[in-house]
């Protein structure tokens, strides 16, 4: 075989092998980027940008139409920034209130929405460890908290403190930890200054949001909702870009839930419970096998009423 042959055949050969590797090597990228990215939204109102009293919170309050469309408008700027991300399957638990808060006939047909209560998960139906991370909109700080905008944690009306294996939580906390379960790390929050900042202290450097900052219980130094809804779509964006930075929030097992009432007569007639103990006048003490025990306990003791029908 002439010399000038074998070598054409030869740099055939190389030329050949040389796609094949290049092909292996692009096949594992091909395939992750293939890879379904689930994003979980759990969105509440009281930390939506503009959102500051009673009024806007219920269906009897004056304001309460236009904070639904603040509250709609930042949850779809959350999508958008997830889609921007690459998400490719979105669930929105809409967590406020009677839980009918968002207006869905403005969102993607291919978006689903968890609706109205009672729930075993509360603010995180529907979660599960399919999903690569959570994101929480207009969420606000804890019953205990000195400072935040309509800080409380579950219900204003009747708690005074909850806390997980001693350490008292914000409903952040609570859904983190829901979240963290299934292997799932919260990777943003929107809120006020004090709601981001008390998340941060419990569940490290998540990216963080303040569409308003607090002056009181009933005042804020708000963001306009459009521009509250830009800075939110850009933070979802950087967050989930960096998605691998972030670990889900795990409490240790058996998770042990104390509740501290307003009144004394939730305490007593729950301390009737053989798995109920009674720890103050106003505070009893759950242990759950782990956290989606609590958060059914939890459910159980915020919707519970002897006249409920049907």
């Amino acid at each position: 075989m002439p010399a000038n042959v074998a070598s054409v055949r030869t740099a055939r050969v190389w030329s050949v092998l040389a796609a094949l590797m290049a092909a292996l090597a692009a096949a594992p990228a091909a395939a992750s980027a293939q890879r379904p990215l689930k994003v979980y939204i759990s969105a509440d109102m009281e930390g939506i940008a503009g959102v500051v009293t009673g009024d806007q919170l219920g269906p009897t309050g004056f304001e309460y139409g236009r904070a639904r469309e603040f509250m709609t408008g930042e949850v779809l700027a959350a999508i958008a920034g997830a889609r921007d991300a690459g998400a490719t399957e979105i669930v929105v638990s809409d967590s406020h209130g009677n839980g009918e808060s968002l207006l869905i006939d403005q969102f993607p047909d291919d978006v689903r929405i968890v609706r109205s209560w009672p729930r075993p998960l509360m603010m995180m139906e529907g979660i599960d460890s399919t999903f690569a991370a959570a994101i929480f909109i207009g969420y606000h700080a804890s019953t205990t908290s000195p400072a935040g905008v309509r800080a409380h944690t579950i219900s204003s009306a009747n708690l005074a403190s909850v806390s997980l294996n001693g350490v008292a939580v914000p409903e952040a906390g609570i859904n983190a930890a829901i979240a963290g379960r299934f292997g799932v790390p919260v990777v943003l929050i929107s809120g006020d200054d004090v709601a981001v900042e008390e998340t941060r202290r419990l569940l490290g450097d998540v990216e963080g949001a303040v569409v308003k900052r607090a002056i009181s219980f009933h005042s804020a130094s708000t963001m306009t909702p459009k521009a509250a809804q830009q800075l939110i779509r850009e933070r979802v964006k950087a967050a989930l870009g960096r998605r691998a930075a972030f670990k889900p929030y795990v409490v240790r097992t058996p998770v042990t839930l104390d509740v501290t009432f307003k009144n004394y007569r939730p305490a007593e007639m729950l301390a009737y419970l053989s798995i109920v103990q009674r720890t103050t006048a106003h505070g009893i003490r759950f242990i759950g096998r782990d956290i989606t025990e609590v958060s059914r306990f939890l459910e159980f003791i915020g919707t519970y009423e002897p006249g409920i029908a049907p």
